[in-house]
Order: structure tokens, then C-alpha cells, then sequence
């Protein structure tokens, strides 16, 4: 695939999957779509980059691109994630950002003359996670459909599920990537803004195993996928895996074991007070149970392998 749509370009993950595209000479031309403005210092003034400014969330900005300069540009692969990083906001705005967005571009796909790839960006808090289920997660491990999780679960669940139900329906391949968390600022990253505090609370008796991946890695998983023609889910891990308290360690924090019941109203607390990121409810499964992903899958049909540490410069 040489000439590629990217929603969510002015993410580090949109960033960085923007500057290897563009060091391939196959790469033809990249059109960008966000709502916010794209520095784009780091890419020169490479004439391959197109930028286009659009609401996803409105289908007749859907409409206008499709219909438009992913016309005009032969577009034949799109890479699509759930747009939202911010983990306080709530809502219907909220929803069609995360969802309606990949509804509305997959239905225009139906019918698109030049798109044949559709790449979709997924997230391993798709997964259920519970102390009778496996710690190794397959893409065949349940999912988190229970009415009591957080929105932003809900809608990552529900998006997930509307590009895997189209497999096979429109005239594209469709490979859906279920990533570890992504450990790097501005990312929309939990555990990034929990190390943040100077003291990280966890649960009193558990420490569990957790994931979590480099920017690099989830590019280069992408441009795999890219390169390759095969289908389906596959889950992409990272390359760190370590227990939560040595993580916490790595980033030279103290780690304080605390009743379960009290951390939901400490961190709540310090959301209120400093407008920070994370919230418990959206972590307390992991805090508690180990779940790494299975990569088998991808490794063998896209040849993706974790490489770079996320934890570079963070050393015991």
C-alpha cells in the first residue's frame, strides 16, 4: 500500500507512523486528516504529505474527504483508531468520536474505487480480565462487555467490534491490531500520567504482570500491516513486561500498597485537585490480574515482533 489515509495525525503515534512512511521510497503519498493543526517540522517539506482538516465526527466532513482527496489522491489503505486521548471526558460527543467516526469511514468504504486496505487501530482494554481467565491473551480471549465498564471501554469494545463485523462485507481487507498501551506522554496513556506522582498507590497483596509498548513498535506494527494483505485481529504487545511495582520503580517513584476500597477516592481526589488523567475505575481489573497479549498471531502473519523498550532511560 503506497498511497495511505491517517486519522489522528497529531498524536505521537500518528507522528511517528507519518515519518516512516515518508522514508520509504515506496510510499507515494500520505493524506493526513485531524481537526487541530499538524507541525509539521519534522517532516520537511516533503510534497507526498497532503493535510486535510475535518470533523469525523460530522458525516458530511466524511463525505466531503471520501468523495474528495482520498479520491483525487488514489488513496488504497486507511489507518483508523479511536481519536479520543482524554480519559475525563464523557458523553455523546465523546461516543461519536470514538465510534460514529469508524462507522462513517467504514461505510463509505463500501463503495470507494481506490481504497483496499483498512487498517484499525484497537487497544488491549478490549479485554475482559478476571482471576479465572488466561494471563495470556489470545484474540479469541473475551471481551469486556460488562454494563459497569467505564465509557471509554464501552466505546473502544463497541468500535472494535462494528470494524470486525464488516470483515468479509466490504470490498477491502481488514486487519484490526489490538495494541498494549502505548507508555509515552500525550498519548491518552493511564499508567504514563499514574507515574507521574512522586508516590503510586496499587492494591494491598497484588502485583501484577503488565505490558506496555514503545511508539516505535506500534508504528512499525502498522506499516507491517500495511505490507501485508492479511485479515483479521491481531494482537500487537510490547516489548516490556514486568510487574506493576517494578514499573513504578523503573520510574524512580515509590510504589505504596493500599486497601482496594481507598484508592477509587485518593486518585479522584487528585483528578480534582490537578486535572489529572487517570482514573482507577478504568484500571482496576489490570491492578489487579495479569494479562499480557498473545503476539504468536501477528508475528507469524505479519512478521511483527516487539523491539524497542518504552522504558528507555528508565533503568532499575
Amino acid at each position: 500500500m503506497s498511497r495511505i489515509l491517517i486519522t489522528g495525525a497529531t498524536t505521537p503515534l500518528g507522528k511517528e507512523l507519518i515519518s516512516r512512511l515518508l522514508t520509504l521510497e515506496t510510499t507515494e503519498a500520505i493524506l493526513t486528516v485531524a481537526r487541530d493543526e499538524l507541525d509539521t517540522s519534522r517532516f520537511g517539506n516533503d510534497a507526498r504529505l497532503h493535510i486535510e482538516h475535518a470533523d469525523l465526527t460530522r458525516e458530511r466532513d466524511v463525505r466531503t474527504l471520501m468523495k474528495g482527496p482520498v479520491r483525487d489522491l488514489k488513496i488504497d489503505a486507511v489507518v483508523h483508531g479511536p481519536l479520543h486521548r482524554s480519559a475525563l471526558d464523557r458523553g455523546k460527543k465523546v461516543h461519536a468520536m470514538n465510534v460514529e467516526s469508524t462507522r462513517s469511514l467504514l461505510m463509505r468504504l463500501q463503495s470507494h474505487p481506490t481504497v483496499r486496505r483498512f487498517i484499525y487501530r484497537s487497544f488491549s482494554e478490549v479485554y475482559k480480565l478476571e482471576d479465572h481467565l488466561p494471563t495470556l491473551i489470545g484474540e479469541d480471549h473475551p471481551l469486556e462487555f460488562s454494563r459497569k465498564a467505564p465509557q471509554r471501554v464501552r466505546d473502544r469494545v463497541e468500535s472494535d467490534l462494528s470494524v470486525c463485523a464488516l470483515q468479509g462485507m466490504i470490498p477491502c481487507s481488514i486487519a484490526v491490531l489490538r495494541c498494549a498501551e502505548v507508555l509515552a506522554p500525550k498519548s491518552g496513556s493511564q499508567l504514563w500520567d499514574y507515574l507521574q506522582s512522586a508516590v503510586c498507590l496499587r492494591p494491598a497483596g497484588y502485583n501484577p504482570i503488565v505490558n506496555v509498548a514503545s511508539v516505535q513498535d506500534i508504528a512499525s506494527a502498522i506499516c507491517r500491516a500495511l505490507e501485508s494483505e492479511a485479515q483479521g485481529v491481531f494482537n500487537i504487545p510490547g516489548a516490556d513486561t514486568l510487574p506493576l511495582g517494578e514499573l513504578v520503580s523503573r520510574f524512580a517513584k515509590q510504589s505504596i500498597p493500599v486497601p482496594g476500597p481507598l484508592i477509587a477516592p485518593l486518585y479522584r481526589l487528585r483528578t480534582g485537585l490537578l486535572r489529572t488523567e487517570f482514573r482507577y475505575d478504568l484500571n482496576r481489573a489490570r491492578f489487579h490480574f495479569n494479562g499480557v497479549l498473545d503476539g504468536r498471531r501477528a508475528k507469524e502473519a505479519l512478521g511483527y515482533e516487539p523491539r524497542m523498550s518504552a522504558l528507555a532511560g528508565h533503568s532499575m
